[in-house]
């Protein structure tokens, strides 16, 4: 019929069609059709010679190459720990660096030389140094008598108030508590004594560390760019730019977080020294101090010290005013929490604080003191320098030129093709080569 040959001659067009669109080889019997590309099956199933499945592989080979970083984590860390005597007056004195290169080119910008401008430098900065400590020493000394006494009578109204308040411990425990450690130190007076050796050469390492601290910031302050390009020239030529951009930039990141963190720290110690002045409690400068230094340790530091001048407080002055000053304490904390840290502190480096305290814990773990002290900065010139090398692989100045990192992570959108500015030079390839 004639409507079935017309259906059957459409279905055969259009299986022709669909043959020359696809590349179907044509069955046996049918005619080639000219153009028609054939058709490659592929075995896209993961397999390997050993026939191990992909994930296995996957997973070996990150565990070989984690337990490389491993081992060699192990073997600076047992380095760092051997040259500890060496390698942290060098970190201190960077953090030192940071905070007087201003003024150091402050001063070369006003005509001063080199070496001049440093050595003027150190010697302002020791003569502070060594006129404040003058001044709590002798604060402290003038004060020990009264201090005695005072620390007595708190002493016993600690022990008035464990008696008849709501702990209700009798005298007799009381007692008992107080001879048995009187006990102990009588019977751990040789590891006190062993201590003591211990302390007498932990003296003298703090007297070579205080000398090669000087004389590192002295060279650092004069050379600190000399020395960052001869570093660099050790690279290969591919890395020399943009390691000597990173450096630049984590370097002024650096300096913004010292600058920032001594300014936080002195507003820490004002506020609890006013605290401490005005309810009579005794060796409120060197307490004050103490909160000075205290807050160089983000988030910890500042804290302990506030702590500490809280306790001298009140086996002196009496729980109630220790009670007054532990709210100074507080008061002064959430000051620097919410206003002073995210308008002072966020400015120079923006790091989570979960971040920052497990940074101290592990500082405080490996280097004692000092590592809880360079543990953060540590952190905030890695976040600059990673930031920066992931963004600019190449060596360009960021578009701002701005340090990055030191915006929050959610308002982290930086582009990536730098911005033409005036004031800033391109990179000199040249001067590195």
């Amino acid at each position: 019929m004639a409507w079935m040959d017309e259906v059957r001659a459409r279905a055969q067009a259009r299986i022709e069609q669909a043959r020359r669109n696809t590349g179907v080889p044509p069955f046996p019997g049918d005619a080639v059709v000219e153009g028609a590309t054939p058709v490659v099956m592929v075995d896209a199933s993961p397999r390997d010679e050993d026939g191990l499945p992909r994930p296995v592989r996957v997973a070996g080979a990150w565990s070989w190459r984690l337990l490389l970083f491993l081992a060699v984590g192990w073997v600076l860390l047992r380095m760092i720990a051997h040259l500890d005597v060496v390698i942290i007056p060098v970190l201190v004195a960077v953090l030192l660096a940071a905070m007087f290169q201003p003024v150091a080119a402050w001063l070369r910008g006003r005509g001063l030389g080199r070496s001049l401008a440093s050595a003027l430098v150190l010697i302002v900065a020791l003569v502070v140094v060594f006129g404040g400590l003058g001044l709590i020493i002798n604060t402290f000394v003038s004060q020990i008598g009264t201090l005695s006494t005072q620390v007595g009578d708190g002493v016993r109204e600690v022990q008035d108030w464990l008696a008849r308040g709501p702990l209700h411990i009798s005298q007799q425990q009381i007692n008992d508590y107080i001879d048995q450690a009187q006990r102990s130190l009588t019977e751990n007076r040789g590891a006190l004594t062993s201590g003591a050796v211990t302390t007498a050469t932990t003296v003298g390492e703090v007297g070579t560390g205080f000398f090669l601290t000087l004389f590192t910031l002295f060279f650092f302050l004069r050379d600190g760019d000399q020395i960052w390009r001869f570093l660099c020239r050790l690279l290969p030529s591919g890395a020399r730019v943009p390691t000597a951009r990173a450096g630049h930039y984590s370097w002024h990141t650096l300096v913004a977080y010292v600058h920032a963190t001594v300014l936080v720290a002195f507003v820490d110690a004002i506020g609890i020294g006013i605290g401490l002045f005005a309810l009579s409690v005794p060796l409120a400068l060197p307490l004050a101090a103490l909160v000075f230094l205290g807050g160089f340790v983000p988030v910890v530091g500042a804290t302990v010290s506030g702590a500490v001048a809280v306790l001298v407080a009140l086996v002196t002055v009496g729980p109630v005013k220790a009670l007054i000053l532990l709210g100074v304490v507080i008061a002064v904390q959430q000051l620097e929490g919410h206003v002073l840290q995210p308008l002072i502190m966020g400015r120079a480096v923006a790091l989570h604080p979960l971040a920052v305290i497990l940074a101290i814990a592990s500082g405080v773990v490996l280097a004692g003191i000092v590592g809880g002290l360079i543990a953060v900065p540590l952190l905030a010139v890695l976040n600059t320098a990673v930031r920066y090398l992931v963004r600019h692989p190449g060596g360009e100045p960021t578009p701002d030129r701005e340090p990055p990192g030191t915006e929050e992570p959610d308002g982290d959108s930086t582009p990536d093709e730098p911005a033409p500015g005036p004031d800033t030079p391109p990179p000199a390839r040249t001067s590195l080569a």
